[in-house]
């Protein structure tokens, strides 16, 4: 249950995969996938697709290992670790922590209990017609829903949060977070750009033992302010990894996480989100030489574990055509950024050896030509009827 950047590591390691995914999506059409089983949404009728995947994973030869990306996707295997238990092999942290650590009002208190450093936060929920909360909190401050949901996309667009610089901002903005209704968390904002977020990613085995690890930072977002990756690099940044594993022994993790930091003006790090699931930065890992989803697959298949030195920093990941729309967001001239992607190491969706968006595109432009000459003839046999 992911894309390319969970699929080409798998692919990469000799693994091949059947993808939980819509038609037509351009991971289907990968090299490394075996098999698709079509499925439009994570939020609808989630009894049938744990009987979807048992009927699968019952006639394979040997229980296949279940990997999963997004949010959706980890609440669904937690929720459904019993069931899901007797036809697949697959390893998460306890439910409750899971819960705890996707739910941000239930990370709240877990943070404060055991002194994780996070930034100061408070729930609100505008209701129509409610006056603005009194927050407490020092501004600037952030807002952003409690799981990522459509009614967000309405309020803040492509944006995960909202920076706002003072109360009076807070206060002009609530008739906006009123009008739907939803609940949010009002963050202290950590001081600096988004290439101030650094991540500490990690597996630990059923035995508690650390199997592989490696951090990294974001280079840019779309948009600028609280958008989405477009560009990442490994680092070598030995207090957010040394943090990361302070942090994996209090939560006494098991599993797969990624830990997000901000580092502020002095160099101290805060702990913004673990997110205890697979996600796009595997690839890159890959290809500097820790290659997470290989060595749990190894683990949970009982096969030897996959060679892994300490990460190589330095090694670049973009997305196109965001990271482009990216760099104009932020003034990056064109000479400036061409040469930067021409060097990347790892394009999302664009492989040499996988070209998955051409083959997505002549599929559908094949089935679009075959759909036309369809009726063409009909429309040839109506009239000499």
């Amino acid at each position: 249950m992911g894309d390319m950047n969970l699929v080409r590591p798998l692919g990469l390691a000799g693994v091949s995969c059947a993808v939980v995914a819509p038609l037509g999506d351009p991971t289907t059409y990968s090299r490394f996938v075996r098999v698709v089983l079509p499925w439009e949404s994570f939020s609808k009728n989630l009894d049938g697709l744990a009987d979807r995947l048992l009927r699968f994973g019952a006639a394979q030869e040997e229980p296949p290992v279940l990997f999963f990306e997004e949010d959706s996707h980890l609440l669904f295997v937690s929720r459904y670790r019993e069931r899901l238990g007797e036809a697949f092999r697959f390893i998460l942290p306890e439910v409750a922590l899971v819960e705890d650590l996707v739910d941000k009002t239930r990370f709240q208190p877990l943070a404060e209990r055991l002194g994780l450093p996070i930034p100061a936060s408070r729930r609100i929920r505008p209701c129509p017609g409610s006056a603005p909360v009194s927050i407490d909190l020092r501004f600037p401050v952030v807002i952003k829903p409690l799981r990522r949901r459509s009614p967000w996309d309405l309020i803040a667009g492509n944006s995960k949060a909202i920076e706002l610089a003072t109360e009076k901002a807070f206060r002009e903005l609530w008739p906006r977070l009123a009008s739907n209704e939803m609940d949010l968390l009002v963050q202290e904002m950590i001081p600096g750009p988004e290439s101030c977020i650094e991540s500490y990613h990690v597996y630990v085995d059923h035995q508690g033992e650390i199997a592989g690890e490696f951090t990294g930072r974001k280079i840019r977002t779309y948009p600028p302010s609280c958008g989405h990756s477009t560009a990442l690099q490994t680092t070598d940044a030995e207090d957010v990894a040394a943090l990361g594993r302070a942090l994996v022994r209090k939560l006494d993790l098991h599993g797969v996480a990624k830990f997000d930091f901000k580092r502020d003006p002095d160099g101290v790090l805060h702990l913004l989100e673990v997110n205890p699931r697979f996600n796009l930065w595997h690839v890159l890992g890959a290809r500097a030489g820790v290659n997470i989803p290989a060595i749990v697959y190894a683990d949970l298949t009982g096969q030897s574990r996959p060679p892994s030195a300490k990460a190589r920093p330095g090694v670049r990941w973009c997305t196109l055509p965001s990271d482009l729309f990216a760099a104009r967001a932020i003034g990056l001239p064109m000479w400036s950024w061409l040469p930067w992607v021409i060097r990347c190491e790892v394009t999302s969706h664009i492989n040499w050896d996988d070209p998955v968006l051409v083959q997505a595109v002549w599929h559908r432009g094949s089935s679009n030509v075959r759909k036309s000459l369809s009726r063409l003839m009909q429309s040839v046999k109506r009239r000499e009827a």
